[in-house]
């Protein structure tokens, strides 16, 4: 009995070289083609019994491979933003190279610069509204990681629903005066109306669960100082469920964005620096694309007033 392929490969050649058979009646008779037996022959004719060695498939070339100066300018942009493979497609094409998504992310796979573990998503099917730029904005608060001088600070954040752009500030607190500041700042700062806003149930923006319920007189309860300021301005203050951060989605999705790419590749020693950083920070967030925004930036949303997004 042959020990290897080679030797098998033998015993069905051999009484074709002997001339006991030709090649077309052996492939009649054996589960191999004709021409099958017609190559072994000629590789054991010329190589002798190591020409009947198995040999890969594999082409030795591929015609359609990325070129390796596109691979490597993949991989900077990946190393340099962990941006995702759609957002890397955009960034390529302002440089005039197009490649698809898919094979981005086969590259980006490859190196070894994707997350080990993942989170299966829960996709759900829900009923999205057209917003205009400032028709609803978002704000929340963000703990700054690092303390500075064994200080806590906080992130204010405030982005538009459909427009995506942001205003940032930092402050040492999150009193009610400091959140009032925040939001004449905002509406300040904001290239837009702002016409109604949305926040959690926090204590400096509410206090329907630490007071509103509370009062001695239920038909006359006394406002929040955030509500006052709404009122003065015409604009409507929208609270979350307690306890559904998601119906806060796209703030809380973008200090994600801030802790992966601002706080965890910038350092600061003190609360100027950190101020200076993040509104540096923040020009860039907002020349940032977006998939929300199919492949643009904030300002450029605001620039051809975007209506539809795609959450």
């Amino acid at each position: 009995m042959p020990k290897n392929i080679k030797q098998e490969r033998y015993r069905w050649i051999k009484p074709v070289l002997d001339g006991e058979i030709t090649a077309k009646a052996m492939s009649k008779i054996c589960p191999f083609s004709y021409r099958t037996i017609k190559r072994w022959k000629s590789a054991y004719l010329k190589h002798g019994i190591n020409g009947l060695r198995s040999r890969s498939t594999r082409p030795k070339r591929c015609y359609n491979e990325t070129p390796i100066r596109i691979k490597e300018r993949i991989i900077e942009f990946r190393k340099e933003t962990k941006l995702g493979a759609q957002k890397l497609h955009w960034k390529l094409l302002k440089e005039r190279i197009n490649i698809h998504p898919r094979t981005i992310n086969k590259i980006v796979k490859q190196e070894g610069l994707t997350r080990k573990h993942r989170v299966r998503k829960i996709k759900h099917r829900y009923v999205r509204a057209l917003f205009q730029p400032g028709e609803l904005v978002e704000i929340d608060i963000k703990y700054v990681p690092q303390r500075i001088q064994n200080k806590r600070c906080y992130q204010f954040t405030a982005i538009d629903c459909a427009s995506r752009w942001r205003y940032l500030k930092i402050y040492e607190d999150k009193s009610n005066g400091s959140a009032r500041e925040f939001l004449q700042e905002a509406i300040k700062a904001a290239p837009f109306k702002v016409r109604a806003v949305k926040t959690d149930n926090d204590s400096c923006f509410t206090n329907r669960y630490t007071g509103y319920l509370k009062s001695t007189d239920p038909f006359n309860p006394r406002l929040h100082v955030f509500d006052l300021i709404c009122n003065n301005l015409e604009i409507d203050h929208f609270l979350i469920d307690p306890g559904k951060p998601a119906q806060n989605g796209k703030v809380e999705r973008s200090h994600r964005t801030d802790q992966e790419m601002f706080y965890n590749q910038t350092s600061f020693k003190t609360l100027n620096e950190l101020k200076s950083k993040i509104k540096l920070w923040n020009m860039y967030y907002n020349d940032l694309e977006h998939c929300g925004l199919n492949g643009l930036t904030p300002n450029q949303a605001l620039r051809i007033g975007v209506q539809n997004v795609h959450a």
